[in-house]
Order: C-alpha cells, then sequence, then structure tokens
C-alpha cells in the first residue's frame, strides 16, 4: 500500500506570483474596460459633433436656399447631398420640405417617402441632434433649418451617422487597445515571473510558514547564546547583536542598531580590531569590565559586504589564571622559606655541634623573632584572612628580590568590613598586581650606573569614609608625565620599547578593569620620597554600579 504524498504548501515566491498575475490582469482588464467606455462616449461625442457640423453647413449652402424654392428640388440637391455625404464621411445627408418629405436619400427609392424622426426643434429654428431609428437603423443624426433672406423656415438638412458605423470603428480602436493589453499583460507576467524567480533563490523555496518558523528560531538562538555576536554592514555600522554581546561590550539598556563601530564607545584596540579589513582570531580585547576573546571574519561575495564577529567571555578563566599564579607564587614563597629555614636549622646544628649552645640559641631567637614580626603585623592590622595570606605571600616573594615589603602604620581591615557584593577574586587582582608591579619597580637593576639604594614597598589598606583605600607605593624611579596615563593601557610594558619604570603588561590593565567592575576608582601619582604611588577606592556601600561611570 502506498502511502498518500503529502501536498507541500506553495512556497512563498509561488505565492506572490499567483497574486502579483492576479492583480496584473485585474489592472490590465480594468484599465481595457475602462478605455472602452471612454472610447465609446467619446466616439459618439465626436459623431454628435461631426453630423451637427454637416447639418449646419449645408444647411447655411446659398445652393441649398436657392434650390428650396425650386419647382423639383431633389434634381439639383441629390447630387449635391450626396457629394458631401461622401466628402464628410457621413452615412446619410437628407434634405427635406418643412413638412418632413425627403427630397434627398442614399437610397434614391426612399425620395419622397416622410422623414423618421423629429423635427420640432428645427422647424423652430434650432438645430438639435439626436440617437433615432431610420431607414438605416438606429444612427447619430442632427437636424438644421434652412432659412431665406427674410427667416422663413423653407427646408431642413439632417445629417447622421449609424450606430452600426460607430461601432465597427470602436471595434478597431478595441482591437488594437486589446492587443496592447495583451502584451502589457505578457511583459507584466515575465516581468513577475523573473522577480518572484529571484525571490524564490533568496527565500530558498521556503513558504511563509517555514520562514516564520526559520524566523522564530533566529530570534530563539540569538537570544539563547551566551557567547556574544555582533554583525557589521559595509559601512562598519551595527546590523545585529545579541543579548551575550551587548553584555560583553556594555551595550545594555542602548539602541546600537545602525550606529557605527567607532560612535559605541569601546576602547580604541577593541575598535581598530572591528574595524580591520583582515580577519582577527583569538583577540584578547579588554572592556571597560570585561576581558573578552575576539574573532571577526569578513562576509564578502564579490564584494565586501560586512563583518561577523564572535565575543568570548574570557574574564572569569583570566581570573583564575591570575589566582593560579599567585598559588604558584605562594608555593615557591614556601619553598624558599623551606630552603631558607633548613640553611638556619643547619646554622644552628653546627653551632651545637660546636659547643656553642648559647650563641646558637641566641642566633635562634633573633631569626623566629624576624620571621614572626612581619606575621604578628600582618595578622593585627588585616582580619581577612585573603587579604593577609596574599600579603605574607607577596612579602616572602618581595624578599627573595631584595625589596622590603611594610604596612603602612594605618592599615586596618576589621573582619567582615567588607561587603558580600566585592568579590575577594577581585581584591587579589587588584592589590596582588600592584604589588608585583612595585616589586619589579623597586628592585635592584644591575648594571644601571645608580648607586644602590633601599628598596621598599609600602602597603596601605583601610577603610576611607565608604570606601575602601589600597595603596601602594614603591621606592623606583617613578613615571614619567608622559607614561603616567599609558600604564593602564593592555600592553604596555617596562621590558617594551619606550615603556616607563611601571607596567607589567596585562597586570595593570587588569588592576583599572576590576575597579571599574566595581564602581570605584585608580589614580597614579609620584610618591612622596620618591617612586610612584598608585591608589585604588572602592565602594563599600551602595549599589556596586553607582560610580563606574566615573572612571575614564
Amino acid at each position: 500500500m502506498r502511502t498518500p504524498r503529502i501536498r507541500r504548501p506553495r512556497s512563498l515566491a509561488g505565492q506572490l506570483f499567483a497574486v502579483q498575475i492576479v492583480l496584473v490582469a485585474a489592472v490590465v482588464a480594468g484599465c481595457a474596460a475602462f478605455a472602452y467606455l471612454s472610447d465609446r462616449a467619446e466616439a459618439e461625442k465626436a459623431a454628435r459633433r461631426q453630423v451637427t457640423a454637416t447639418a449646419t453647413a449645408v444647411a447655411a449652402s446659398p445652393a441649398v436656399r436657392a434650390a428650396a424654392g425650386a419647382p423639383d428640388p431633389t434634381a439639383e440637391l441629390q447630387p449635391y447631398a450626396e457629394q458631401v455625404r461622401h466628402d464628410t464621411g457621413v452615412d446619410f445627408v437628407t434634405i427635406m420640405s418643412p413638412r418632413g418629405i425627403r427630397w434627398t436619400h442614399p437610397d434614391p427609392a426612399r425620395i419622397g417617402e416622410s422623414f423618421l424622426g423629429h423635427t420640432g426643434p428645427a422647424l423652430e429654428g434650432r438645430v438639435f441632434a439626436e440617437t433615432y431609428t431610420g431607414t438605416l437603423g438606429p444612427s447619430v443624426r442632427a437636424v438644421a433649418p434652412v432659412r431665406d433672406r427674410h427667416g422663413t423656415v423653407t427646408a431642413l438638412v439632417s445629417a447622421g451617422i449609424t450606430v452600426d458605423a460607430i461601432s465597427a470603428q470602436l471595434r478597431r480602436q478595441m482591437v488594437t487597445l486589446f492587443a496592447f493589453a495583451l502584451a502589457v499583460l505578457a511583459l507584466g507576467g515575465a516581468g513577475t515571473y523573473l522577480l518572484n524567480g529571484r525571490l524564490r533563490r533568496h527565500t530558498h523555496g521556503m513558504n511563509a510558514t517555514e520562514l516564520a518558523h526559520v524566523h522564530d528560531y533566529h530570534q530563539a538562538a540569538l537570544h539563547a547564546v551566551r557567547e556574544g555576536l555582533l554583525m557589521l554592514d559595509g559601512q562598519r555600522c551595527v546590523a545585529l547583536v545579541n543579548d551575550g554581546g551587548r553584555e560583553l561590550l556594555g551595550l545594555r539598556g542602548t539602541d546600537v542598531i545602525g550606529r557605527h563601530v567607532t560612535a559605541l564607545g569601546l576602547p580604541r584596540t577593541l575598535t581598530d580590531a572591528l574595524l580591520a579589513r583582515e580577519p582577527r582570531v583569538d583577540e584578547l580585547h579588554l572592556t571597560a569590565d570585561r576581558t573578552v576573546v575576539v574573532n571577526t571574519s569578513p562576509v564578502s561575495g564579490g564584494q565586501r559586504r560586512g563583518t561577523v564577529v564572535t565575543l568570548r567571555d574570557h574574564t572569569e578563566l583570566l581570573a583564575l589564571s591570575g589566582e593560579l599564579d599567585s598559588v604558584r607564587g605562594f608555593a615557591e614563597a614556601l619553598r624558599s622559606q623551606a630552603h631558607e629555614a633548613a640553611n638556619r636549622l643547619h646554622t644552628v646544628v653546627s653551632l651545637i655541634e660546636l659547643g656553642r649552645a648559647e650563641e646558637a640559641i641566641g642566633f635562634a631567637t633573633a631569626e623566629l623573632e624576624l620571621a614572626q614580626a612581619l606575621t604578628d603585623q600582618v595578622v593585627a592590622a588585616v582580619a581577612e584572612p585573603v587579604l593577609a595570606a596574599l600579603l605574607l605571600g607577596k612579602a616572602a616573594h618581595a624578599n627573595e628580590h631584595g625589596v622590603e615589603l611594610v604596612l603602612a602604620p594605618d592599615t586596618h581591615v576589621d573582619d567582615g568590613l567588607l561587603p558580600p557584593a566585592l568579590p575577594t577574586r577581585d581584591l587579589v587582582t587588584v592589590l596582588g598586581n600592584l604589588i608585583d608591579n612595585a616589586v619589579d619597580a623597586a628592585g635592584p637593576r644591575p648594571g644601571d650606573g645608580q648607586p644602590a639604594r633601599a628598596a621598599r614597598v609600602t602597603v596601605t589598606v583601610r577603610p576611607d569614609g565608604d570606601d575602601l583605600l589600597l595603596r601602594v607605593t614603591d621606592t623606583g624611579p617613578g613615571l614619567t608625565p608622559e607614561t603616567a596615563d599609558d600604564v593602564f593601557r593592555r600592553g604596555w610594558s617596562t621590558k617594551a620599547p619606550g615603556g616607563a619604570p611601571h607596567g607589567h603588561g596585562l597586570g595593570l590593565a587588569l588592576v583599572r578593569q576590576a575597579a571599574v567592575r566595581n564602581g570605584g576608582t585608580v589614580t597614579v601619582a609620584d610618591a612622596p620620597h620618591g617612586g610612584a604611588e598608585f591608589t585604588v577606592r572602592l565602594p563599600l556601600r551602595g549599589a556596586v554600579g553607582d560610580r563606574a561611570g566615573d572612571q575614564p
């Protein structure tokens, strides 16, 4: 048994083609009908004008006036009437007596008979026209009076064109009209077919229901995908952006469709990547509060038509990488401390073996007091365990690089001071990167020709009004005015050509991003005793985003 074939609905292009053919046919038929009625009415008007002019001219002829008083008017008027009839193209010219007796007629057998039609208005001296059925059938005729020199009506002249003749002329015109209408219909049908063929190619033969489903799926997919999608047209204006793209680029609540890329307020490096003609693959860029991976692909079909941009959120992954680096730093610091502790233990053991117990006890006590002093200071001042662990680890790291890390006397963070809205991860990012850059700047630089001086990094962490103040000061060479504005730019580094004594590639850029993300600010200035001073303020109360716009 054969399964019945399900009939697929007609495609959208096919439906439009059928509707357009019907509309074209209806328009052409309507125009033809209107033209037919207009031509018929115009033909009748033209016939009336023609017979009226003919009858009036014949009635005004001196020969007709003279023949009207002759004993045999027919002998003189019949040849004249026939000549006028042939010359003017009317169907009959009848000249008659005031009583309506014909003196002339196209059919000589009708001469002498009574005229069929109205003559009253003409006997009163008026020219009039009418449609009447006479011996030649229905005709459009005009009747005019013939007057003598005293004004008396001595004869009547009637000229007419049969309705059949008018219809024949109209049929000839209509044949031409319908031929033209058919040509227009054929041309319109061909154009419609070609247009709908192109539409069929663009819609892939889908019907209206299928296109609606595709649109619904398209919208659902755009809103469901967490990755950002941005489409630019050939003029680099935004043609489409999904919810993920708005979130990653910070475009929430703004109407960006149709706006140029340069008008979106994005960082310069990200704007340059979106404007680039060549594809970009897995490029890392920073926005105000995000770290995104950007991929671009041009859309071309003989000419550049636009660009498709995909965006992936790299913020959390980068933060985790930073935390992993911190953990590695802690492990390295512990390894170094274990190595130093082993060396000191060997020293104590050696002193005991040499019989110098008192010296061994003094050495061990001094080392213990030195190591415990910083730990006691950090634990007493910073009750937040994550920050305390960070500071202890960074102190060991700085000590390995010949840099002393100290806490400012006013450093104080009570337990429970930090609000839940302020992520500890961001604090680690901010303070860890600032200390790393300060240690790098304050550390000794072999071969720089400068006299040795004490390398120190001072850290301040305390509440300041409604803000949490984080300040890191170093004894390095400081910043020049030319580089002070560039230290937070991604990729700026002391190792790069033209770099300044501060910066760690991505570190300071992440510091600024974390501060802005939490509604805070970050500034840099010269330290009171030389070096650089970085200050970060993070709000402890209120909405996190209240001051996000303060940071340029």
